[in-house]
């Protein structure tokens, strides 16, 4: 069995190579030099020296004034950080992201910001950004548009900021890096799969015990924090196996993993998925009723002692007579399993610590476009501290899906994780784009430790299918090429069930059977056409100077 990786092609096999598409683009010398945009049913024109001149002076063309008041100041920063921004990838880099599966998906998510979305639209993108990617200054949006292969480029200005939030500076930074390891391996023959290797059971499949949901309203009257929990438990629970606790993820709610939930009930493990009151859907749609705020600086406290509560009361129930749970709880050595901001609350109570004076400085620049979870981890710079240790020393492993880590942390927050725990990342991840939010991270947290790939993976492909129907149609989904969810997004889930059951078997008797599912040779075994998957349990130095190059440091 392998289990040495120790170069960047181990790396390069983590991400894998991604298809490549012929490149057909127009590029002829036409480029425009008028811009037009569209805010609902107004337009106006703006010449591309306007921009150039905004983009320098740091002010809005005097034309665009008079929509000015339509933008908040947030859209206002965003656009002129924008302009005076240059994307960090040459023109090689550029021309091969263009031609690859990823390259796809942006060059659509791209269309639906401009007024030509057919074909010959998405092929005069891509002619645009490689040769604007060749201006002295490398590609930029002024680049762009000044080689954007026709006279008129029309822009629906909502419609690109919702683009512009999902391609921020850390997902340009995570397909560079992703392209800079390709060549590693080799992108036409398939790695060969390890027949010598016999794998005893398939732990994707459901255990026998009958899965129930006991629902729970528990009250926090010191905190005032109602909390709703959906317990998932059989009878063939028993006190040797850990209580497995779910954070959901920012604007969520608890059934965002229920089939996750349900796999691990089934095979005798009690699983409590509860609702963040201060950071769930309910107080996301109170926010868009202006009404509260988005999310409070205190949740970023507030989500670990939800936790350290929960785990508090079911204890009570541990010892309660005649409860259906009474005896079957382990609460004193139980699993966190969180997802996004989740994901972020689980290594918070692992013993990651929140260093946010870095943070601090960091979210009052405007240096770049910030991914959606940067600019949602920049609202604890309110918190009054620099520093809060929040681990919870009944939690003994930890599952980070998709998880925010790349401001809350600090430099070295993520090196005080106390306990196992297993990092999963998707390549084509926009919302905590994978090489800054888990890449980086992961090389910080203390060993035993696993970090998953799931290569062409979104941000949303672990959830539940029925928490991302809403998905289905729109912008940045599996129809334009954007979010993979539902059926697209099947095999992802059924390793996901695998790979998290064979983790929490670590704290049983039963462990040995389980670890070998923990291994490369089981990702590469399970992989699809689809999905290649990757495990790895450290990052070879000479990979990390590869990723330390890109994200700037």
């Amino acid at each position: 069995m392998r289990r040495s990786w120790g170069s960047l092609k181990t790396v390069a096999g983590f991400f894998g190579a991604i298809a490549l598409t012929q490149f057909g683009a127009n590029t002829s010398a036409i480029a425009a030099d008028t811009v037009v945009v569209r805010f609902g049913l107004f337009t106006e024109t703006i010449s591309l020296a306007e921009l150039q001149k905004a983009g320098k002076t740091g002010e809005l063309p005097g034309s665009l004034q008079p929509y000015a008041k339509k933008l908040s100041e947030q859209q206002s920063r965003f656009l002129l950080g924008a302009l005076g921004m240059n994307i960090p990838m040459n023109v090689v880099t550029v021309n091969r992201l263009v031609n690859t599966q990823i390259g796809t998906t942006i060059l659509n998510d791209f269309a639906t910001a401009l007024a030509r979305k057919d074909k010959a639209g998405v092929q005069a993108l891509r002619a645009g950004l490689v040769l604007g990617s060749t201006a002295p200054q490398g590609l930029s949006i002024l680049s762009f548009i000044a080689a954007y292969p026709s006279k008129r480029l029309e822009i629906d200005v909502p419609q690109a900021f919702v683009v512009a939030r999902n391609l921020n500076t850390a997902f340009w930074r995570t397909q560079q890096f992703m392209l800079a390891i390709a060549p590693q391996l080799d992108p036409i023959t398939p790695q060969p799969r390890t027949p010598q290797i016999a794998f005893p059971f398939d732990p994707s499949q459901p255990g026998i015990a009958q899965v129930k949901i006991l629902n729970l309203s528990l009250n926090d009257q010191k905190r005032d924090r109602k909390i709703p929990v959906d317990v998932y438990w059989s009878t063939a629970a028993t006190p040797d196996k850990p209580v497995i606790v779910f954070s959901h993820g920012f604007g969520s709610v608890r059934t965002d993993l229920h089939y996750l939930a349900e796999h691990l009930a089934s095979h005798g493990y009690v699983v409590a998925a509860l609702e963040h009151p201060g950071s769930n859907e309910t107080n996301t749609n109170l926010a868009f009723q202006g009404k509260t705020r988005v999310i409070k600086p205190q949740e970023f406290l507030n989500r670990p002692q939800d936790i350290s509560f929960v785990l508090d009361e079911l204890e009570k129930l541990n010892q309660t007579a005649n409860h259906p749970l009474q005896g079957k709880l382990a609460t004193n050595k139980a699993m966190v399993i969180g997802y996004s901001f989740g994901g972020g609350t689980a290594l918070a109570l692992a013993g990651a610590e929140l260093q946010l004076q870095g943070l601090k400085q960091r979210c009052k620049k405007n240096l770049a476009i910030l991914s959606l979870g940067e600019a949602m981890q920049c609202i604890a710079q309110e918190l009054p501290e620099n520093t809060y240790q929040l681990r919870d020393t009944r939690i003994k492993q930890a599952i980070a899906l998709n998880p925010t880590t790349s401001l809350m942390f600090g430099e070295t927050g993520l090196t005080k994780v106390q306990v196992p725990t297993l990092v999963l990342a998707g390549s084509a991840d926009k919302t905590t784009p994978a090489l800054t939010e888990q890449i980086v991270g992961f090389d910080k947290i203390p060993s035993p430790k696993w970090l998953v790939g799931i290569v062409g993976g979104t941000h949303l492909s672990v959830k539940d299918p029925s928490t991302t129907l809403d998905q289905i149609g729109q912008p940045n989904t599996p129809i334009s090429g954007g979010e993979v969810v539902g059926e697209q997004a099947a095999d992802v889930r059924k390793y996901l069930k695998a790979i998290a059951l064979s983790f929490a078997f670590q704290m049983t008797p039963e462990a040995k059977n389980y670890a070998i599912f923990l291994t490369s040779d089981y990702a590469q075994f399970a992989s699809t056409a689809a999905f290649p998957f990757r495990l790895i349990t450290q990052i070879p130095p000479d990979a990390m100077a590869v990723v330390k190059e890109f994200v700037g440091k």
